[in-house]
């Protein structure tokens, strides 16, 4: 069955919102297109943090208090590299490494990256469906102020990103092939989401791959993106400071400036009620609604609320 309703997903952000889909929606109806750019080589394994962000969530076994990694980790593996001084500052827990280690051999024996998802996606009891945007390997590289080019992981871990950026680029998204099946499911999708994640490393470069973004405009009045900026910051990451830094006004409509060409509606929080007239100046219709996810209830909300500014009505 084609999924009537898909998700353009980064990590975190995203995952909270799936969490309340899946309540909000049958599971087997939905689909989370998720960002592969921010994925690395570590110890000569492909390590995927947004994809694994979003499996953990909508398994249950997401880390409660950091919203990636797993609940009940142990690091034993990184404390005995740590004693040859090898590289910890990205740290893997000893389960979290299992799910690299099966990744990283299907890849090797020759599966594309959607396959595997799909493989861990089941293992995880997920009925959803989750595909990363491209099998082919894209990369964010961040042009700091003191540095120059680097890594995002290199931004994001052990820069805390906490650096001035003055560029994002997204090497090898000009040859990238989006995954099979994407773009015809863009065109038939009864409801497109682009979830609360950071606009410039999380969603930006989904939207990168070609054929992406023209698939999803294409679709713009069936499109309702959820700001990830309440009250001029983000809840959670480096979005509001990338805004900034790149010259882009740091609130809600800043968000609907970099989505008006995709998106028909902006979902805002009421923090920010007072700017929806200026949302919708861009050309963006403005919904305001609680969007501070704090629980399952509340994401679940949220997604109804989603879902019904393009008529899909959830139980």
């Amino acid at each position: 069955m084609t999924p009537r309703v898909v998700t353009l997903a980064g990590g975190v952000g995203a995952a909270k919102l799936l969490a309340g889909l899946v309540r909000a929606h049958p599971p087997d109806d939905l689909l989370a297109v998720v960002n592969t750019a921010d994925d690395t080589v570590l110890h000569g394994l492909h390590v995927s943090p947004d994809l694994d962000t979003v499996v953990y969530t909508l398994a249950g076994a997401v880390n409660p208090d950091t919203g990636w990694g797993l609940a009940g980790e142990t690091w034993q593996a990184m404390d005995a590299l740590d004693r040859y001084g090898g590289i910890t500052w990205f740290r893997l827990g000893d389960r979290d490494l299992a799910t690299h280690l099966y990744r990283t051999h299907r890849l090797g024996q020759g599966a594309d990256l959607a396959t595997v998802t799909s493989e861990i996606a089941e293992a995880w009891g997920l009925e959803l469906g989750v595909l990363p945007v491209t099998n082919d390997r894209i990369e964010t590289r961040v042009t700091t102020v003191d540095e120059g080019e680097i890594g995002f992981q290199d931004y994001f871990v052990r820069r805390r990103h906490d650096v001035p950026v003055t560029a994002i680029r997204v090497a090898g998204s000009e040859r990238a092939q989006p995954a099979p099946g994407l773009i015809e499911t863009l065109a038939s999708a009864a409801s497109i989401i682009i979830a609360p994640s950071n606009p410039i490393v999380s969603i930006g470069p989904v939207l990168e791959v070609p054929g992406v973004r023209d698939a999803v405009a294409a679709r713009r009045d069936a499109v309702v993106a959820v700001s990830p900026i309440v009250g001029g910051a983000a809840l959670k990451g480096p979005a509001d400071r990338l805004m900034r830094e790149l010259g882009h006004e740091c609130s809600v409509v800043g968000v609907a400036r970099l989505y008006q060409d995709v998106a028909g509606t902006l979902v805002i929080d009421e923090a920010d009620a007072h700017l929806a007239r200026e949302v919708e100046a861009t050309g963006v219709s403005c919904i305001v609604a609680p969007t501070v996810m704090d629980g399952v209830e509340s994401a679940a909300e949220l997604a109804r609320t989603v879902l019904n500014c393009t008529g899909i009505k959830g139980p």
